[in-house]
């Protein structure tokens, strides 16, 4: 299914979400989407709007655009939509018409306190949509439609995950070549230059800028890579992706390079790897429809102390789709930046990551990350996983 499908299918799931939320109506609102765009019109929209457009999904089937005459064509070509409506010089009247004509109670609109990928409704836009039924009945039944976006996006439709895996499978697949290239004396940058060409040599594209620890001279997180070199008795920690189709994959990798002379791995590393490698397995092995993301990670973090180590410091996993960080359900802690999405069960066909990392003073980050499916049995691995130690 081709992503001009998916689209279609993800209306009509859409249609199938308002009818179980029993929200009559869903509008989203922009302009300019090359500049700002709304994470949900890759979604269900799939073209750029320049002028304000309205798109509207009803809980009767409908799914209607409203968009300058000059973008007319695009949107009709698409075939998406029961109807296309143009305006010329303003469109109240025609937001007015769809609003009217649907009469509905609730009326969800993208805005959000916790979920980022359910708040593309910029404050300006927001403005502006008031004061189009300012003085209509519909100015009182405005709702965040975070529930229903977080479902959307999150409930991956059978050609999604087929992508996911893909994505997923082309990530490690890169990381097979790459490390068989990796060398003492490269630096973080052109570990990440290389990945970069072996996910490009893929057909695929990176999904984000690669993350690269040379053992413990750079901290891992966000950060790109620096001019660190690898040295013999170094950890070379990688968290990396592959996008393939619009979706994307998550991975962390690691390879040892063994200092001269040494016949073995440290203890302290091989403890470590064996330690996250396991908290992951017993962590998919969980990942079942109805349990809450902070109950999967309070697993993960009272396993890691009842062997003696720090907690790691951010979610034990995200979800993964057309976005890394794909909003909807996470699995973590109750913190306040993490807002009521630890508290969300997880369903079946989430796609999340699974990750987490033990810091080893002069050795560096022992960190992996894979990308699980939730299903009835519990999460599935999308591709092969690292189950042990690349030594080098």
């Amino acid at each position: 299914m081709g992503l001009m499908d998916i689209l279609k299918e993800k209306i009509k799931q859409t249609i199938g979400l308002l009818q179980e939320l029993q929200i009559d109506l869903w509008l989203i609102f922009v302009r300019e989407t090359r500049v700002q765009a709304d994470p949900t019109i890759e979604m269900v929209v799939g073209h750029e709007a320049t002028w304000q457009s309205l798109f509207a999904f009803s809980r009767g089937g409908e799914s209607i655009a409203v968009v300058g005459n000059l973008d007319e064509a695009d949107f009709l070509a698409s075939g998406r939509f029961s109807e296309v409506r143009t305006y010329t010089a303003d469109i109240t009247d025609e937001i007015r018409r769809v609003v009217e004509s649907l009469a509905p109670e609730q009326i969800a609109v993208n805005y959000s306190l916790s979920d980022p990928v359910s708040d593309g409704l910029t404050h300006g836009m927001y403005l502006q949509l008031t004061e189009y039924v300012k003085d209509t009945v519909y100015a009182q039944r405005l709702i965040s439609s975070e529930q229903l976006v977080m479902k959307l996006r999150s409930r991956k439709l059978p050609s999604e995950i087929k992508h996911l895996r893909k994505a997923a499978e082309t990530a490690e697949a890169a990381w097979q070549e790459a490390v068989s290239r990796m060398r003492v004396g490269m630096t973080e940058i052109e570990v990440a230059r290389t990945i970069e060409e072996c996910i490009l040599a893929r057909s695929a594209v990176p999904s984000f800028e690669a993350i690269v620890n040379a053992g413990d001279k750079t901290q891992p997180g966000h950060g790109s890579p620096t001019k660190a070199r690898l040295e013999p008795g170094d950890l070379l920690h990688v968290d990396f992706g592959a996008g393939v189709n619009g979706y994307c994959s998550d991975l962390q990798r690691l390879a040892y390079f063994r200092r001269p002379g040494a016949s073995e791995t440290p203890t302290e590393l091989s403890d470590a790897f064996s330690t996250v490698r396991d908290i992951i397995t017993n962590s998919s092995e969980n990942c079942r429809p109805g349990i809450k993301g902070w109950e999967l990670d309070a697993g993960a973090r009272e396993t890691l102390r009842d062997h003696g180590y720090p907690e790691y410091q951010h979610a034990l996993g995200h979800q993964l789709g057309r976005s890394v960080h794909d909003g909807g359900a996470i699995l973590g802690p109750k913190w306040a930046r993490y807002g009521n999405l630890p508290d969300l069960e997880i369903e079946r066909n989430n796609v999340f990551t699974l990750e987490l990392e033990i810091m080893l003073p002069g050795i560096g980050c022992v960190g992996l990350e894979e990308d699980v499916c939730v299903t009835e049995s519990g999460g599935e691995f999308l591709c092969p996983r690292q189950l042990e130690l690349t030594v080098i």
